[in-house]
């Protein structure tokens, strides 16, 4: 009997979680400030990085693509969960959810899988206009960008869960979403590169959130370290081990902290 419902669990579940972030989809693109905030605020941030002629020395196109990375993951990814989660929660929306056959897994995937799919559309998106303005130049290597995109995803996601627990209401993630968003603003590599401050200042930065999927996709895309050193193939990868062990470092504690502290229900 067991051989015959195991297999059929894996399934259910997928079922399960693609009817909820069908649903959440659907809520989506009812919520007209949602999607308009969610697609055209992230593209202006991208667009104003070479325009004010930050982030750095190298070609525009891959300089866009690096910053879409970071300013993707953070203003559209960790804030849109951050208030999607809490007012799902505030709604008893998550507390109905988790009282079902949904496990806690099923829904937090289901509920972030909609913003997801945006961070994915956003980033092809600057990537396929880069190349549409002629921006665009050969990556050096293709694998490390999206490593940094899967990572930085699964990141922001464990992040928005645990940022909930201080968070009271959708309209005041706008203030407990800021630590986050100053961070990553300063320590990231995208505004100011790590290379203009001192090296023992730098290095503290590179062990920031933001700052290794920066890195890996500054790698991968344009060819250069968080210094400034323009590399190949081989150089990349050979730069790769630190950045790569500090977000899976990140990855594993916030999936630690975050069902810890998450709250399927509101203070009362």
């Amino acid at each position: 009997m067991t051989t015959l419902t195991a297999p059929a669990a894996a399934p259910t579940r997928l079922r399960r979680t693609l009817a909820l972030a069908g649903a959440e989809t659907r809520l989506l693109l009812r919520n007209r400030t949602a999607v308009v905030n969610s697609v055209l605020l992230p593209l202006l941030l991208v667009a104003f990085v070479p325009v004010a002629g930050l982030g750095g020395d190298g070609p525009v196109g891959p300089r866009i693509a690096v910053a879409a990375f970071a300013v993707t993951l953070v203003f559209l990814t960790y804030y849109n969960l951050v208030t999607t989660y809490v007012a799902r929660r505030e709604e008893l929306v998550l507390q109905r959810m988790r009282s079902g056959e949904l496990t806690p897994g099923e829904v937090l995937l289901g509920t972030a899988t909609p913003t997801l799919l945006v961070t994915v559309a956003q980033v092809l998106l600057v990537l396929a206009g880069t190349a549409v303005i002629g921006e665009w130049s050969a990556p050096a290597d293709v694998v490390l960008p999206l490593v940094a995109l899967v990572g930085g995803m699964v990141l922001m996601t464990l992040l928005a869960a645990a940022s909930t627990s201080f968070t009271r209401t959708a309209e005041s993630a706008q203030i407990t979403t800021l630590p986050l968003v100053v961070l990553a603003s300063v320590t990231s590599g995208v505004v100011v590169p790590l290379a203009s401050f001192p090296d023992q200042v730098a290095q503290a930065m590179r062990l920031t959130p933001i700052e290794p999927i920066v890195e890996l996709a500054r790698l991968g895309l344009v060819g250069q370290t968080w210094d400034g050193r323009s590399v190949d193939w081989a150089g990349a990868w050979a730069a790769a081990p630190q950045p790569l062990l500090v977000l899976a470092a990140w990855i594993a504690v916030a999936a630690v902290v975050a069902p810890r502290v998450f709250r399927w229900a509101p203070r009362r």
